[in-house]
């Protein structure tokens, strides 16, 4: 009589991660493909000048930018003329020291541009600078 020996197979108790790092490859390309698109901005054409280059290690100016059409955007973000007053209370509110740039299409009217800049002074920003593309 012949006697069986039962050979019990030993589970394995790893988990099998090469399904989730080829997820995480594919995730991180996706991102690096999609990241340049998110940083575009506003497309202006700015006005050329000869001036030096305004020192903004410190803090970074809240930019504000008429385009050709007449729009108004904070920081790329589109904002009407109502709520640029209000915006730029609440930011100097939480820090007093800031800085405001307004940056206007080289083909805008230049009555958008003083209007930024006007509505700004309202909302009690002091002064105010102007962005310009470096002389080439």
């Amino acid at each position: 009589m012949a006697v069986y020996k039962k050979h019990r197979k030993k589970l394995m108790a790893e988990i099998n991660v090469v399904p989730y790092i080829d997820v995480m490859l594919v995730l991180l390309v996706i991102f690096m493909i999609t990241a340049p698109l998110l940083t575009e901005g506003v497309k202006v054409d700015l006005p050329q000048a000869d001036a030096r280059a305004m020192d903004t290690k410190e803090i970074e100016p809240v930019v504000v930018t008429v385009d050709k059409q007449g729009k108004f955007y904070i920081d790329d973000e589109e904002k009407s003329a109502e709520q640029i007053r209000p915006y730029a209370q609440a930011v100097l509110r939480r820090n007093p020291k800031a800085q405001f740039v307004v940056r206007g299409d080289k083909d805008a009217a230049y009555q958008l541009v003083v209007n930024a800049m006007v509505l700004l002074q309202q909302g009690g920003v002091e002064s105010v600078g102007l962005i310009t593309d470096p002389g080439s």
